[in-house]
Protein backbone atom coordinates (compact mmCIF):
# COMPACT_ATOMS: atom_id res chain seq x y z
CA UNK A 1 0.00 0.00 0.00
CA UNK A 2 1.44 3.32 -0.82
CA UNK A 3 -0.69 6.22 1.23
CA UNK A 4 -0.22 10.16 -0.35
CA UNK A 5 -1.19 13.09 1.36
CA UNK A 6 -1.37 16.60 -0.45
CA UNK A 7 -0.95 20.25 0.96
CA UNK A 8 -0.26 23.64 0.02
CA UNK A 9 -3.60 24.31 -2.17
CA UNK A 10 -5.90 27.52 -1.54
CA UNK A 11 -6.88 30.59 -2.52
CA UNK A 12 -4.96 33.06 -4.76
CA UNK A 13 -5.55 36.24 -7.22
CA UNK A 14 -5.01 35.41 -10.78
CA UNK A 15 -0.99 35.82 -11.93
CA UNK A 16 -0.67 34.25 -8.22
CA UNK A 17 2.06 31.46 -7.03
CA UNK A 18 0.72 28.41 -4.80
CA UNK A 19 3.36 25.33 -4.11
CA UNK A 20 1.67 22.22 -3.85
CA UNK A 21 3.19 19.40 -1.84
CA UNK A 22 2.62 15.29 -1.62
CA UNK A 23 4.09 13.05 0.88
CA UNK A 24 4.23 9.68 0.38
CA UNK A 25 4.18 6.89 2.98
CA UNK A 26 4.30 2.92 2.90
CA UNK A 27 6.11 0.84 -0.01
CA UNK A 28 7.09 4.06 -1.34
CA UNK A 29 9.73 1.48 -3.02
CA UNK A 30 6.92 0.31 -5.53
CA UNK A 31 6.56 3.87 -6.93
CA UNK A 32 8.14 4.31 -10.46
CA UNK A 33 5.60 7.81 -11.07
CA UNK A 34 4.34 10.08 -9.15
CA UNK A 35 2.59 13.41 -9.58
CA UNK A 36 -0.49 15.48 -9.90
CA UNK A 37 -3.53 15.31 -11.46
CA UNK A 38 -6.78 17.79 -10.83
CA UNK A 39 -10.64 18.12 -11.92
CA UNK A 40 -12.55 20.82 -12.62
CA UNK A 41 -16.35 21.00 -11.61
CA UNK A 42 -18.44 19.24 -14.67
CA UNK A 43 -14.81 18.19 -16.27
CA UNK A 44 -12.93 14.69 -15.89
CA UNK A 45 -9.60 14.33 -14.87
CA UNK A 46 -6.66 15.54 -16.04
CA UNK A 47 -2.61 15.18 -16.38
CA UNK A 48 -1.21 18.26 -15.03
CA UNK A 49 2.58 17.09 -14.64
CA UNK A 50 4.60 13.64 -13.71
CA UNK A 51 8.08 12.96 -13.02
CA UNK A 52 9.51 9.73 -12.93
CA UNK A 53 11.62 7.21 -10.18
CA UNK A 54 14.57 8.77 -11.24
CA UNK A 55 13.52 12.46 -11.24
CA UNK A 56 14.85 12.35 -15.14
CA UNK A 57 11.77 12.13 -16.90
CA UNK A 58 8.77 14.73 -16.60
CA UNK A 59 5.38 15.42 -18.76
CA UNK A 60 3.43 18.10 -18.45
CA UNK A 61 -0.30 19.40 -20.10
CA UNK A 62 0.28 21.62 -22.37
CA UNK A 63 -1.55 24.14 -20.67
CA UNK A 64 0.66 24.40 -17.59
CA UNK A 65 3.97 24.27 -19.56
CA UNK A 66 6.18 27.43 -18.92
CA UNK A 67 4.11 28.01 -15.66
CA UNK A 68 4.23 24.61 -13.52
CA UNK A 69 7.10 22.83 -12.02
CA UNK A 70 7.49 19.56 -10.73
CA UNK A 71 10.05 18.19 -8.37
CA UNK A 72 10.60 14.98 -6.50
CA UNK A 73 12.73 14.09 -3.24
CA UNK A 74 13.06 10.84 -2.97
CA UNK A 75 14.88 11.00 0.56
CA UNK A 76 11.78 12.56 1.92
CA UNK A 77 9.65 10.90 -0.11
CA UNK A 78 7.65 13.83 -1.78
CA UNK A 79 6.37 15.63 -4.60
CA UNK A 80 5.95 19.32 -5.29
CA UNK A 81 3.97 21.59 -8.11
CA UNK A 82 5.17 25.17 -8.07
CA UNK A 83 2.82 27.09 -9.68
CA UNK A 84 3.42 30.23 -11.06
CA UNK A 85 1.22 32.75 -13.06
CA UNK A 86 -1.68 31.05 -12.02
CA UNK A 87 -4.97 31.58 -14.72
CA UNK A 88 -8.09 31.16 -13.27
CA UNK A 89 -8.81 28.15 -15.49
CA UNK A 90 -6.25 26.44 -13.27
CA UNK A 91 -9.52 26.06 -10.63
CA UNK A 92 -9.36 22.87 -9.68
CA UNK A 93 -9.19 20.26 -7.16
CA UNK A 94 -5.90 19.17 -7.31
CA UNK A 95 -4.67 15.12 -6.91
CA UNK A 96 -1.30 13.66 -5.86
CA UNK A 97 -1.19 10.35 -8.07
CA UNK A 98 1.59 7.64 -7.95
CA UNK A 99 2.01 5.05 -10.45
CA UNK A 100 3.29 1.43 -9.47
CA UNK A 101 4.28 -1.55 -11.73
CA UNK A 102 1.66 -4.43 -10.15
CA UNK A 103 -2.20 -3.92 -8.95
CA UNK A 104 -3.61 -1.48 -8.18
CA UNK A 105 -1.12 -0.01 -10.44
CA UNK A 106 -1.64 3.31 -9.07
CA UNK A 107 -2.75 5.38 -5.77
CA UNK A 108 -4.21 8.90 -4.76
CA UNK A 109 -4.55 11.30 -2.32
CA UNK A 110 -7.63 12.74 -1.42
CA UNK A 111 -7.22 16.00 -3.15
CA UNK A 112 -6.66 19.51 -2.86
CA UNK A 113 -8.50 22.49 -3.57
CA UNK A 114 -6.25 25.55 -5.74
CA UNK A 115 -8.87 28.57 -6.29
CA UNK A 116 -7.40 31.37 -8.63
CA UNK A 117 -9.80 34.36 -8.93
CA UNK A 118 -9.45 36.92 -11.76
Amino acid sequence: QVQLVESGGGLVQAGGSLRLSCAASGSTFRINVIGWYRQAPGKQRELVATISSSGGSTVYADSVKGRFTISRDNTKNTVALQMNSLKPEDTAVYYCYAGVKSYPYSYWGQGTQVTVTS
